[in-house]
């Protein structure tokens, strides 16, 4: 085995229900019922023009400036999978552009995920093909490898397994791990749901605003009188 430079078979995908259920929820409904303790940073932002991206990660580590591995990513991908980059965080060097993310939407990708630079950010910002990154340079990538597809990999702290589904919006990105999918959807629907009640009642005029002198007082908040 090398480590470091090797393409392993992914082993499991969260199913296309799941990812259609997930689809309509939002990202900050779904990170509330994770605790508010995962995210992959506030430097991974969208740049294309809106949309929601959902789908089973396939996962790519890469050398930072290096992206023949995440070449090898876009034959592989079936449709629908995220491509996921672990580009170190790097921004010296874009990872892809115009013509991967081109080619990546022949092969109907869901879209893809780079910790890391991308270019022709123009293109791309025009487009509705998702795309995550955490900057832009116009400087281009080497092909030379090394490189590892579907290992284990984390961004900013957040684990990302092959597999596993990733969601983006416009609030940033999320991966919700395989085992856990399921009951993390089901909690994620009931706040959404209580959620959109809350947002009909202040529409309403009756929002009630009651917890918050609540807790300030069980906090032992003092406010004069």
């Amino acid at each position: 085995m090398t480590i470091g430079f090797r393409i392993l078979k992914r082993r499991r995908v969260v199913s296309p229900v799941l990812v259609a259920a997930f689809r309509e929820m939002p990202v900050a409904n779904i990170s509330d019922n994770m605790s508010r303790m995962f995210a992959a940073g506030a430097r991974l932002s969208p740049m294309h023009a809106g949309g929601v991206m959902a789908g089973p990660a396939l996962t790519v580590r890469t050398r930072p400036g290096d992206n023949l591995m995440v070449h090898k990513a876009l034959d592989m991908a079936a449709p629908g999978d995220i491509v996921v980059v672990d580009a170190g965080g790097d921004l010296s060097n874009a990872i892809i552009g115009e013509i991967m993310t081109s080619y990546a939407q022949t092969r109907s990708i869901g879209g893809i995920v780079v910790n890391g630079a991308i270019r022709d950010a123009g293109t791309i910002r025009d487009g509705d093909f998702p795309v995550y990154a955490a900057g832009i340079t116009h400087r281009g990538p080497y092909k030379d490898g090394p490189g590892e597809i579907n290992v284990t990999i984390a961004i900013d702290g957040m684990t990302i397994e092959p597999g596993d589904l990733v969601i983006g919006d416009e609030d940033g990105l999320l991966c919700v791990p395989f085992d856990a999918c399921e009951t993390v959807l089901a909690a994620t629907q009931a706040k959404h749901a209580a959620e959109l009640e809350q947002l009909a009642d202040i529409a309403a005029g009756k929002a009630d605003r009651s917890w918050v002198d609540a807790t300030l007082k069980r906090l032992g908040c003092e406010i004069e009188s």
